[in-house]
């Protein structure tokens, strides 16, 4: 089983520039948001029960990130129901404007990312491992965490890793 600091690094390796993680901070929230309003127009519906597919999966991915980190976890999980909030909101406004929404938020979302790749100089993390696709934002709640100054011993273990990583001019393995 691959440690929190492990699957951390392996994202982080792709990410030394702070540009590049902070083109991510907007990008990958964007996304996420536009994936979300994209689900909160579909739902589930068994007798008495209306079920939007965004809290669905942000019910899973909380499980997800709480499993890796409760701390870091129960933070993205509250980040993860706003973004629901606010694309269940976008969803109300109608087909054409969630619609909207979503195209835009995509478009500058991921243009954002290359962006950021483009000014490091390398390659999205997910074209390597598509698992990093989940780690992105456990990431970026860990470095707003670690910029407010907490959880200093993960900080150590990812600096570490990347250290050891940057030593051998190759990415962390990212194997479970």
């Amino acid at each position: 089983m691959q440690t929190l600091a492990a699957r951390l690094a392996s994202y982080g390796s792709y990410h030394r520039d702070v540009r590049n993680r902070r083109t991510h901070l907007i990008g990958v929230p964007l996304i996420s948001y536009a994936l979300l309003t994209a689900l909160a127009l579909g739902h589930l519906s068994m007798p008495g029960v209306r079920l939007g597919l965004d809290w669905l999966i942000v019910a899973l991915l909380a499980a997800f990130y709480l499993y890796l980190d409760l701390p870091l976890g129960l933070a993205l999980s509250a980040i993860l129901a706003l973004l629901a909030l606010a694309a269940d909101a976008t969803a109300r406004l109608g087909l054409r404007a969630a619609l909207a929404s979503i195209l835009g938020a995509m478009i500058f979302g991921w243009g954002l990312q290359l962006l950021g790749h483009r000014l490091e100089g390398n390659r999205p993390a997910l074209l390597d491992n598509a698992q990093h696709i989940l780690i992105a934002p456990i990431y970026l709640t860990a470095e707003l965490g670690f910029a407010l100054g907490l959880r200093r011993a993960l900080r150590q273990q990812l600096s570490a890793r990347l250290a050891a990583a940057a030593t051998t001019d190759v990415t962390v393995d990212a194997a479970p």
